[in-house]
């Protein structure tokens, strides 16, 4: 059986839609969609669901269907108004299989790509919000609960007069404070926790005797099985919090990846440059410029498709 789409896909295909459908055809566009769809199985599926999806609203007289697409003021809106749709067409069985990421689209707390956000909650703990991050806060009279659903935060923690536990839950297990300043980031299959105070307890969810102490300066990732060995924490891990993305030696596919989150569409690293190394400070808020000078220091070529498909090639 074929592997039904994520919440990400459903989010590239509903962002397609509402771009080929904003009333100004751009070709070069339409062929960045194309590639986009032939690019995986897994993006033709979620297009199925838009078709779908569209045959519905077929149904529907014309006028009515174009203002429910109208009343969004900003595209976002109108993506994130696509995408709970989406969920929706695949019924009961499918949203259960796909719990996790329905939970994130109506979580309490979200940010989207480019947006950070610092929130302050009731007892005083600080968090700060990274791009794509999304978390219920649960506080009752036992414990304060974060749980995280997708992307990272940093949390700095507040003494609780009640005493009760600080605890960020993600698929993957727990991590308790101990009077900390901590990272957190929900990856696609595993968790990722760097302390930068104090220390933090990890705990995986499937062996939770496997508990495991961090302390300032060290970092580690695990699953929901299991705890890899705690490894240093890199000077610069939390500079995300300032607009920058701080690297030292690292291949050049992996620095795209990452930088990838800062930028709306598709940017892509050929496999014949993956393996140059790059480091340095960059500003994650300016992404284009970013790009433009890779080309002066390594020996590749940034090609623009268009603004949202953007591949890094061979000089």
């Amino acid at each position: 059986m074929a592997t039904p789409p994520d919440l990400k896909t459903l989010e590239a295909a509903a962002t397609w839609y509402v771009q080929l459908n904003d009333g100004t055809p751009v070709e070069a566009r339409t062929h960045a969609w194309q590639a986009w769809l032939q690019a995986s199985p897994q993006h033709a599926a979620a297009w199925a669901r838009v078709e779908a999806l569209q045959q519905q609203w077929a149904k529907m007289p014309r006028q009515a269907a174009l203002s429910g697409l109208g009343a969004a003021q900003k595209q976002r809106r109108a993506v994130l108004k696509i995408l709970g749709m989406l969920l929706a067409v695949g019924g009961c069985s499918w949203l259960a299989v796909e719990q996790v990421p329905y939970r994130a689209v109506l979580a309490q707390h979200r940010t989207h790509t480019r947006e950070r956000r610092s929130l302050r909650l009731d007892d005083g703990t600080q968090l700060e919000l990274n791009t794509g991050t999304a978390l219920d806060i649960r506080f009752d009279a036992h414990q304060r609960l974060i749980q995280l659903y997708q992307g990272e935060i940093l949390v700095q923690t507040a003494k609780d007069p009640a005493q009760r536990p600080l605890i960020v839950s993600t698929g993957d297990g727990t991590i308790k404070a101990l009077g900390t300043q901590f990272s957190v980031r929900q990856l696609e299959d595993s968790t990722h926790v760097g302390v930068l105070e104090a220390a933090v307890e990890v705990r995986p969810r499937r062996q939770p005797e496997q508990a495991l102490r961090l302390e300032a300066g060290q970092q580690v990732t695990f699953d929901h099985d299991a705890l890899e060995n705690a490894r240093p924490l890199p000077p610069g891990s939390a500079a995300w919090v300032r607009g920058m993305l701080s690297v030292d030696d690292w291949r050049l596919g992996d620095f795209i990846t990452e930088l990838g989150r800062y930028r709306p569409g598709v940017l892509r690293c050929a496999p014949q440059v993956q393996d140059l190394s790059i480091s340095g400070a960059f500003r994650i808020d300016d992404t284009d410029t970013v790009l433009e000078n890779l080309s002066k220091t390594l020996p590749v070529r940034v090609r623009y498709l268009t603004r949202y498909w953007v591949s890094i090639e061979p000089a």
